[in-house]
């Protein structure tokens, strides 16, 4: 089974709106509701592809009712634990202002509450997979990715760590199964410029060297790498579209490539449906269909 880890879950109220301008009143063209959190994405583009997941997270008040809610339709198995104070966040997405966005900053997150969820990681079993994705909210340890991953049993279970800067760094010596920074989360942590496939490359090694298994780099248009297990370089540009929503894309990227990897134990596979995944993402007004990830699959 694969676990999914979203700490601070949203409602994304997602509108256009055309002629945009500043100190003014707008009026929207098109607007809608989805649950928002990385975690949450990769569960959602995971059940289109028809591999099953569970989804934990925290909730609060009537903002995390909704986010249950909506997950419960979408029809994902998820674990909420909730919380009595504050409630869990509004998120603004301007999808017609190049990708502008104004993100609530959600609810406070008690340790009882962060030890319930320790409690429930300790209880997966081999051959289980957990995505720890997003970035970690303020009221939380900042090392709590690295408590998450040392609750788990001394069994067979892959880790996926989709985060940037120092949450990513000290999840390193733990060995993830995956990373999935993209080109500019990588470039900070080096501090360099990186803006072509084969820079990725010497970078990916050293993230190795630091304990990663597998490393996965998203280049947006330029497309994407992987640096896997075995030593092997895989890379592609990404495929022809139009971009019409960046959000998501690097969740489904992680989606794709679990699907892949459960489906085939493939690396190259793998990397092939992570890109197709995230690129489906990115060409779409949502998260990508089965149908849309397989049709860019094969023109990888």
């Amino acid at each position: 089974m694969i676990y999914t880890v979203t700490l601070n879950p949203s409602v994304d109220y997602i509108v256009t709106v055309d002629d945009f301008r500043t100190g003014k009143s707008n009026r929207s063209t098109s607007e809608k509701i989805l649950p928002g959190g990385k975690g949450l994405n990769v569960s959602m583009v995971l059940k289109n592809l028809g591999i099953p997941s569970t989804a934990f997270g925290f909730i609060a008040g009537f903002t995390g009712e909704k986010i249950k809610e909506m997950i419960r339709e979408a029809g994902i198995p998820a674990e909420f634990f909730p919380l009595d104070q504050g409630m869990s966040r509004i998120n603004l997405k301007l999808q017609s202002i190049d990708g502008t966005e104004i993100n609530g900053s959600g609810p406070e997150i008690p340790e009882k509450q962060l030890m319930l969820l320790l409690k429930r990681l300790s209880g997966l079993r081999s051959g289980d997979a957990l995505v720890l994705a997003g970035s970690v909210p303020p009221s939380v340890p900042a090392d709590i990715y690295c408590r998450m991953i040392r609750s788990l049993p001394e069994e067979e279970i892959s880790v996926i760590v989709d985060a940037s800067g120092e949450t990513l760094r000290q999840a390193l010596p733990l060995h993830p199964f995956l990373i999935k920074p993209n080109h500019h989360e990588l470039g900070e942590l080096f501090h360099r410029s990186i803006s072509s496939r084969r820079e990725v490359l010497p970078y990916a090694q050293k993230l190795q060297e630091a304990g990663a298994v597998n490393v996965l780099v998203s280049l947006a248009g330029a497309g994407a790498v992987l640096l896997d297990a075995d030593g092997n370089f895989h890379e592609s540009a990404a495929p022809e579209g139009t971009l019409v929503n960046g959000v998501g894309a690097g969740d489904s990227m992680i989606a794709g490539f679990l699907a892949g990897w459960q489906t085939t134990k493939d690396y190259g596979f793998a990397f092939r449906m992570a890109l197709a995944a995230g690129s489906a993402t990115a060409f779409s007004d949502s998260l990508a269909e089965k149908e849309e990830i397989e049709a860019l699959f094969r023109k990888i």
